[in-house]
């Protein structure tokens, strides 16, 4: 039973993953309390000697789960609702705390012991902390880059980007432009909930061609649910080959560049066995940035000034 004292319960229909799971519950509003994290060590050192401060969001919508089918929710206490709607968490908690929420995914195979985490408010991490001599403008935070962040109606619940392009060891991959243009029936969004990065199929045939040329000394394997995965050990060492992975570029608006580590892109499927972790979307149809390829950055969505911030980062606070 959820602990949860919810005013004007209903029961909903289930909405269904992509994947075909659902879950059917009960659906109600309550107050929900959350731990305010404090700014730099003498904010922790201070905050372990006091009780940690804490905020009550009212009017938050809350779901307890009855039932439900499929793989989404068979390792899940629960999921947290961090998409553009007026009753999702992080909208109500967003709202209350300067528009902003961020979050920083750990590596997908990072031992146990390291955590990913999740703040509402600006995170003083992508927060420029001088101006400018010239023009009192905020300096720029080293390593940081923004794009505007797209909420688009048409992809509600999704927080959408543009990309430009895609570029694999610094050649611009001759992808057709409406693969990215929301109004042709393409558009890009970041999903925090889907581990795979998709990408609709004119832009994966030109992508997954242009790494699998450059891996094609390896030997090939098969792998569901990938379609080029490679023996990646070494007969003579059964170590693992010394095999440069060819970088990786997404182009954004506003000259931002995301630029994710190999092991984002190229994934360990198995012992010995690394895959080109990107799936074959429909087309028309919606790109996908997956957690995967996000992990190892921290992000900042900006919903009240329509900002997408992201940097490198080991996800340490």
């Amino acid at each position: 039973m959820c602990p949860v004292h919810a005013a004007a319960d209903r029961h909903v229909t289930p909405r269904r993953y992509k994947d075909g799971s659902a879950a059917r519950g009960t659906v109600g509003t309550d107050s929900a309390t959350i731990a305010l994290s404090g700014r730099g060590a003498a904010a922790a050192a201070a905050s372990s000697r006091r009780q940690q401060r804490r905020a009550k969001l009212r009017g938050v919508v809350l779901g307890c789960t009855t039932s439900y089918n499929g793989d989404s929710f068979v390792a899940s206490d629960g999921v947290l609702s961090l998409g553009y709607s007026n009753i999702s968490f992080a909208s109500r908690a967003a709202g209350r705390f300067g528009g902003r929420f961020s979050y920083c995914l750990v590596d997908h195979l990072a031992p146990r012991n390291a955590t990913s985490y999740l703040t509402f408010g600006p995170n003083p991490a992508l927060a420029p902390a001088a101006r400018t001599a010239c023009a009192g403008t905020p300096a720029a935070v080293p390593g940081a880059r923004q794009t505007p962040l797209l909420l688009d109606h048409r992809l509600r619940p999704f927080y959408a980007v543009t990309v430009n392009g895609i570029s694999v060891d610094g050649e611009l991959l001759k992808i057709p432009r409406l693969v990215w243009d929301i109004e042709k029936g393409g558009g890009t969004i970041l999903d925090s909930g889907t581990s795979l990065t998709v990408l609709a199929s004119p832009a994966y045939r030109v992508v997954v061609a242009a790494l699998s040329k450059k891996l094609a000394g390896l030997p090939r394997v098969t792998m569901d649910p990938f379609e080029y995965c490679y023996n990646w050990t070494s007969p003579s060492t059964g170590e693992d080959l010394a095999v440069p992975v060819p970088d990786l570029a997404l182009h954004l608006a506003g000259s931002a560049r995301l630029q994710p580590p190999a092991k984002s892109y190229v994934i360990d499927a198995a012992p010995g066995v690394k895959c080109i972790g990107v799936q074959e979307g429909e087309w028309p149809g919606v790109s996908v940035i997956g957690n995967i390829l996000q992990q190892e950055h921290l992000w900042e969505f900006d919903i009240k000034n329509r900002r997408l911030r992201f940097m490198r980062s080991r996800c340490t606070q």
